[in-house]
């Protein structure tokens, strides 16, 4: 779920923190990306499209053509990606599980009156309400990856959380997932719509914290309690606050231990015991695994390996996945002349200013950035 309408809401009070971009702006920038979220879309996708892809003995394959062609995708526009996959769910989340799970026996009913209708449109919608990502998911899109050559973890608890963790060390440029609470747990640099924006002809949302937290006159803690207040997946909100009076509260009172004091209970009714300050806790010390201890690695693509694993075992075309190796290999040729290109300017001759340009110094600005690029893939041992 994220946070409810901060999307909305940054648009509204701080529209300076968002930019549209396209997928090449992002050469040679290492982005952290929620796998979990992209499993999902790539599986609700290939539904919507009315086409699930599956083995030869019917396991669902659609979630392996998504990685494989997007990766490739954002590795051709010079973008390193490294994916990280969800651990275990925090307690605290119990409750929206359990929310979901109730949506979706919901659904399941819905499902089956539809099927007896015969009505195509509501067998599709609430078929698409069912995908659920399951573990064996994660392991063979994992396999996926270490076949290509890309990084990837999986984080001991939330994924948004872990991506924050490296983007904050400055591990990564960015995260990119649609859950906004990614921002909550201090990503820097958001990006939405990355892994899917040319297939559904969108640009890619680009969201910076800093510029949010500048135009909204909030500090972290304060907008951590605002995403509270607009309901988050670790406890529920007060009902009949909407976003634009929830951040008229926080800027008012700068906390919710202060708003409480004068809120009007009787228009304005808490939960019971509400947790807020557990998940206050859990947005602002989250169980991640330190950047320091996260070593990032692209690796070449084992090719025969891929062939074996996506044609043999898993059904797909043998030209296609060689074609992707190749565009993969071209990559990470490429990759490292482009982004060391963009550090040179070109500086006009003597000759057509009529001035002489004084040598540029061996330690120049030039010179240090091209030292300190990162455009360069890592080769594995």
């Amino acid at each position: 779920m994220g946070i409810q309408g901060l999307s909305r809401l940054i648009a509204d009070v701080a529209p300076s923190a968002i930019k549209e971009n396209e997928i090449k702006n992002y050469f040679g920038r290492k982005v952290a990306i929620d796998a979990s979220m992209s499993l999902y879309q790539f599986l609700i996708a290939v539904r919507q499209e009315g086409n699930v892809l599956t083995s030869a003995d019917g396991e669902t394959t659609s979630h392996l053509m998504g990685f494989f062609y997007r990766t490739i995708r954002m590795v051709e526009n010079g973008i390193k990606p490294v994916y990280v996959f969800d651990g275990k769910p925090p307690t605290m989340k119990g409750g929206e599980l359990a929310k979901r799970a109730e949506r979706r026996d919901e659904a399941q009913k819905e499902l089956v009156k539809a099927e007896e209708a015969g009505n195509t449109e509501d067998i599709e919608k609430y078929s698409r309400r069912l995908v659920k990502v399951t573990k064996e998911h994660g392991l063979e899109v994992q396999r996926l990856l270490a076949l290509m050559g890309i990084p990837f973890l999986t984080a001991p608890c939330e994924a948004e959380a872990q991506c924050a963790e490296l983007a904050k060390a400055g591990k990564v440029f960015a995260v990119a997932t649609e859950d906004m609470d990614a921002l909550t747990f201090g990503t820097p640099v958001l990006l939405r719509h990355l892994t899917f924006s040319e297939a559904r002809k969108m640009p890619i949302k680009e969201i910076t914290l800093a510029k949010v937290l500048d135009e909204a006159g909030l500090s972290q803690d304060e907008f951590i309690d605002l995403c509270i207040l607009l309901g988050c997946d670790y406890c529920d909100s007060i009902r009949g606050i909407g976003p634009k009076r929830a951040i008229e509260l926080i800027q008012k009172n700068r906390s919710i231990d202060k708003l409480l004091e004068s809120l009007d209970t009787k228009k304005y009714s808490p939960p019971a015991d509400w947790p807020y300050n557990d998940a206050r806790r859990l947005f602002k010390e989250p169980e991640v695994t330190s950047a320091a201890e996260v070593e990032l690695k692209w690796n070449e693509p084992d090719e025969e390996a891929l062939v074996q694993y996506m044609c043999a075992e898993k059904g797909f075309n043998e030209d296609r996945i060689r074609n992707g190796c190749k565009k993969l290999y071209k990559a990470r040729n490429t990759a490292t002349q482009g982004r060391l290109d963009s550090f040179f300017k070109v500086l006009s001759s003597p000759a057509t200013n009529g001035n002489k340009r004084k040598a540029p110094e061996k330690n120049g600005p030039a010179n240090k950035k091209a030292k300190t690029g990162g455009g360069k893939f890592k080769r594995g041992k």
